[in-house]
């Protein structure tokens, strides 16, 4: 009974903890982030190069959609001066169009580039509300972007591929089920010991 009450009382914990509360991974300080990392690091989404080919490379490996999760990355399609598109991690959802983020590399922070944000508004302009275009919290005005910023959607964690298990090598010298070596008799004081011993 004890042990029930007890996971009981942890349950009603974690359901009255705010989503918003979960908190992301929090990487190892940088003087300059670029986006893809930083989302690599803190969603572990497991993509590497280019943020414009994160949506392409994830059919397959993860799932995507357009309603936002924690811990999901949003992924961005290039448009105007952002021509490599951008990754951000949604780190709280606010309502149905209004999310935050974290991301790297966004905006202009006392005049330098690459700098961490946490937390910052992102909203969803899109004529249909699937995410599809996006406002984001620009830091050098201090106030959402006026930018209609086009998304793919989201990609989700935890939903990595199962086709490609990690193989671990196998050495074929360090396999002892089939080893069976031959041993030489003992001889002299071998034998000696081999035949008291046993009485002893």
């Amino acid at each position: 009974m004890k042990h029930a009450a007890a996971l009981i009382a942890a349950l009603i914990v974690a359901v009255a903890t705010p989503v918003g509360a979960i908190p992301l991974r929090e990487p190892a300080p940088r003087y300059h982030w670029e986006c893809v990392p930083y989302a690599r690091e803190v969603s572990g989404v497991q993509i590497y190069g280019d943020a414009h080919t994160w949506w392409g490379q994830a059919e397959g490996r993860y799932a995507r959609g357009n309603r936002p999760r924690i811990g999901a990355v949003l992924s961005f399609i290039p448009h105007g001066a952002m021509r490599l598109g951008h990754v951000a991690t949604v780190s709280e959802i606010i309502d149905t169009r209004t999310v935050r983020v974290t991301h790297a590399n966004w905006s202009t922070i006392n005049g330098r580039r690459g700098q961490v944000e946490r937390d910052v508004e992102v909203i969803d302009v899109s004529d249909a509300g699937d995410w599809s275009k996006v406002r984001v919290w620009f830091a050098a005005s201090e106030a959402l972007g006026i930018t209609h910023w086009p998304t793919h959607g989201f990609i989700y964690p935890g939903s990595a591929p199962t086709y490609a298990p990690q193989v671990v090598p196998r050495l074929t010298y360090a396999n002892v089920i089939d080893f069976a070596p031959k041993v030489a008799r003992p001889t002299g004081r071998l034998r000696y010991l081999g035949a008291v011993l046993p009485r002893l």
